[in-house]
This record gives structure tokens, sequence and C-alpha cells, in this order.
């Protein structure tokens, strides 16, 4: 078993093309012997957005803190918040944008392990 709290565990910057301000910590993975999923937690200044991109896995998302859109192919933009749950299908082309001008967008992201 482990706990651990997310100011215990290293934040490192997003570093993919298309990246404005993104931060991510692995608090649970692979490397603690998690058989199937990793958690990770993804920090977006505000103003900024993750990658636009795709992935051959589904992700489940939980936004912890802040308030911002995803963004699909088609432009379309979902708002999302505090307390809310998303559900990225293998495949689909998503950005996460915070559309906050003043505070953090935070949100934990399960994916398999392999991916993490």
């Amino acid at each position: 078993m482990k706990v651990v709290s997310i100011d215990q565990v290293e934040k490192k910057k997003v570093e993919m093309e298309g990246v404005k301000g993104a931060w991510k910590q692995l608090p649970l993975g692979s490397s603690d012997g998690a058989p199937v999923y990793s958690l990770r937690v993804f920090t977006v200044e505000a103003g900024g957005n993750t990658p636009f991109h795709s992935h051959p896995y589904e992700h489940m998302n939980y936004v912890i803190e802040g308030e911002g859109v995803i963004v699909d192919e088609y432009g379309n933009e979902r708002p999302v918040k505090a307390g809310d749950f998303a559900l990225v299908y293998p495949d689909e082309k998503h950005q996460y944008r915070n559309t906050s001008a003043d505070r953090v967008f935070r949100m934990i992201c399960g994916v398999p392990k392999e991916f993490e």
C-alpha cells in the first residue's frame, strides 16, 4: 500500500509542442507496482493549455481545481470545472485549456500504466 500527498510529488514541466504553462505529477504509477492504472495530476497555469493531441488509449479525468474547456477535433469546446469528470476515448483528438485569467486548472488523469 502507498499513501502520498500531492505536495510530496515532483512537479515536471510538460515539454511538448503546443503546450503552454502545463505541469505534470505522477503520484501513483508503475514505479509503485500499480498493476493496471497510473494516476497523474496536471496543473495548467492561467491562460495555458495541454497539447492538441490524440493517443490509442482512453483516459479518465477529474477536475480538482479551477475551470476550463476540453476542445475536440472540430473545435467544439466543452466547459469543465472543479467536481466534473471527463472521459476521453481512444484516438479522440483533444486539448484542455485553462479559461481563467488568474487561477490554475488542476485535474487528475487516469491512464493505463504503460502510458503514464
